[in-house]
């Protein structure tokens, strides 16, 4: 895991490679030791090609879990990467292209995903998609907009009613928040906007599907080093990521994945519903 507090500045064409990033985030390939907390488990992780949802994988599969990943066509280096991985831990790894902004496809994720494990525990609402804007909410674009919340929200939506109707009594759904669901930045405004709502979400969810005991929860990361920074903030941004914080430092996709190991796991977690789990650095999720 790297102690440096700061990175040098660099760029990278949205949705951003893992290998081209300096240095490269630690996902846990070399530090994540598992101890059966997930053994037979089935998960369904969107986005679990690189980042926070690379790391998620490569955990659960330590943990016991087969993992079916989603990712963009672009984005096909990266998920063999993550399957290789899982599958050298000794698990099952599928790899799925899919955009999710569509119905239709959300609901093909769910049904590839049980015929190619036998069925579903775990569902990772991992996926998200953020550009700063440039100028004012004049010239926030209705496409912009449209992408935003449906890689974000619709699908979200999508992919818990398709996974919802097949996780059994002691399945769990884990939704990726932000800090910017707390402490909203400017630029991002539709993003955070996104952030606070599947906080609600969350909640709401926990309510609903408790008695059919499925637990729900959600996981705020604050600045965490994923391709996803060098792809949408500029240079000299970098140079500052995560100096922010209390702990002074940007977080690595391994130090968040425990969180959802923890979450997904019903001998640890049984009686944890409804709750937002901050992997921050220090900055408040309240």
């Amino acid at each position: 895991m790297s102690d440096e507090t700061t990175y040098p500045a660099q760029q990278q064409e949205p949705p951003g490679r893992t290998q081209d990033m300096n240095p490269v985030p630690d996902h846990g390939e070399r530090s994540y030791v598992g101890s059966g907390k997930l053994e037979g488990k089935r998960a369904l992780i969107t986005g679990g090609d690189s980042g926070i949802g690379r790391a998620v994988a490569i955990a659960y599969a330590r943990e016991g879990a087969d993992v079916a990943i989603t990712h963009l066509p672009e984005e096909k280096d990266d998920a063999e990467s993550t399957c290789a991985v899982v599958e050298a831990a000794g698990r099952k790894a599928v790899a799925i292209e899919v955009d999710l902004r569509e119905r239709d496809e959300c609901d093909r994720v769910v049904r590839d995903t049980i015929a190619a494990l036998g069925g579903l525990d775990v569902l990772v609402n991992n996926a998200g998609y953020q550009m700063p804007r440039e100028g004012g909410l004049d010239e926030m674009s209705d496409e912009r907009l449209d992408r935003t919340l449906k890689t974000n929200l619709y699908a979200l939506f999508w992919l818990t009613r398709a996974a919802s109707r097949h996780l059994p009594e002691g399945g769990s759904i884990i939704n990726n928040t932000s800090i910017q669901a707390y402490d909203p930045s400017e630029a991002l405004l539709d993003y955070a906007a996104t952030k606070a709502a599947i906080n609600n979400i969350t909640v709401n969810l926990a309510s609903e599907l408790g008695p059919r005991g499925i637990r729900v929860n959600a996981v705020a990361p604050g600045p965490i080093w994923t391709p996803l920074q060098p792809a949408t903030q500029p240079p000299e941004k970098i140079e500052k990521f995560g100096q922010d914080t209390p702990l002074g430092r940007p977080g690595q996709p391994a130090e968040v994945a425990p969180a959802f190991v923890f979450l997904a796991s019903d001998r640890d977690a049984s009686y944890v519903s409804g709750t937002v789990l901050g992997v921050t650095g220090g900055k408040p999720v309240f």
